[in-house]
């Protein structure tokens, strides 16, 4: 049950992610990930605050600035190339949700 709701939940954000960022995905940037991890860290003062693998042997990263005004998820492939899947605003780190969910549920 708790991994079927955080399924959901991570679901919806990355829906809405989608259904924001369509654009860019018809054109997805990509670059060389120590690249386009520079570029988040001086233009927007990014850092990565999550990380999951692909079944593929991707890199999914979620990054954002320490106050949260803004974030990026990126994907690299294993040849070390990053594109950038989402952008946006106001993220929120749900520590005390997720440090409660269990994934093995």
């Amino acid at each position: 049950m708790a991994r079927s709701i955080w399924a959901l939940g991570l679901a919806l954000v990355l829906g809405q992610a989608t259904v924001q960022e369509s654009q860019a995905a018809q054109n997805p940037t990509c670059d060389q990930r120590q690249r386009v991890l520079g570029h988040l860290a001086d233009k927007y003062k990014e850092a990565t605050v999550a990380v999951g693998v692909t079944n593929s042997g991707g890199l999914v990263e979620v990054l954002s600035s320490g106050d949260g005004q803004t974030w990026t998820i990126i994907v690299s492939s294993p040849n070390g190339v990053t594109c950038l899947l989402a952008t946006g605003e106001g993220w929120r780190a749900l520590h005390g949700i997720a440090a409660t969910l269990d994934p093995e549920a």
